[in-house]
């Protein structure tokens, strides 16, 4: 069964936007687990503007599903912090200094040296290793090569495809992408703009599929559900 984790960076934000401590992102992130999420994932950033570096510190301490960290490895303080906090899971990220949000995969050709380096220090320390990739069969074919355990799928353009109404020109480059991940013992995750509509065709049409991260789409759904009903609605699609 595909599992939830629910990345809470826009909980952070609208904390750090009033100043203060009102959303409470620690009490938010147990309510979650409590309401049956499998895991929380966070990505902090260099400038802190939403989960901020303590965050992570005091998570870990309260967090009993899976945590997952995720972030670009090449900020020393990043790579540090996972060390130090040791969360069951990283998912290395190839995101620029101040980008709004991750919109992209690695190169696995072209970093492929630099992510071996860096993942067999995550591995050494006893770490889950995830690398985000495009769904494509080259990037997935030599993520194998670079030591990871799992890939994160991408999803941008399957969502943008599934909404535009293309439902199988947005799913069959998953497909394949998730075939040879299967064929080269990889684990498979995805995420980036899944939501109600498009979660259980995704989940349905992938096989191997271990775990899908969702924040924005989920904590945007609970303005007008509620979290714990939220939390639900995401699991439903991934149950059924």
């Amino acid at each position: 069964m595909t599992k939830l984790s629910v990345n809470i960076n826009k909980i952070a934000w609208l904390r750090n936007a009033r100043g203060g401590n009102t959303p409470d992102v620690i009490k938010a992130a147990v309510d979650i687990q409590n309401f049956g999420a499998d895991g929380i994932t966070v990505h902090p950033r260099p400038d802190e503007r939403h989960i901020r570096y303590q965050d992570v510190y005091d998570l870990k301490k309260v967090i009993s599903t899976e945590f997952n960290i995720e972030g670009n490895p090449r900020e020393q303080k990043f790579v540090d912090l996972v060390l130090a906090v040791h969360p069951d899971q990283v998912t290395l990220v190839p995101d620029a200094q101040g980008q709004i949000t991750s919109d992209h995969g690695w190169d696995t050709i072209t970093h492929k040296s630099y992510l071996k380096e860096i993942i067999a220090v995550f591995r050494q320390a006893g770490i889950r290793t995830s690398i985000f990739v495009d769904p494509s069969e080259e990037m997935v074919k030599h993520a194998k090569e670079c030591g990871t355990d799992r890939i994160e799928l991408y999803t941008e353009s399957f969502a943008a495809a599934y909404k535009q109404g293309a439902r199988q020109k947005a799913i069959d480059p998953y497909i394949d992408a998730a075939r040879v991940a299967m064929a080269y013992d990889l684990g498979i995750n995805a995420g980036h703009d899944l939501d109600l509509d498009n979660l259980r065709f995704f989940a349905e049409n992938i096989r191997g599929l271990e775990e899908v991260s969702i924040g924005h789409a989920l904590i945007s759904d609970a303005l007008y559900y509620g979290l714990e009903n939220t939390v639900q609605l995401y699991k439903r699609q991934l149950d059924e």
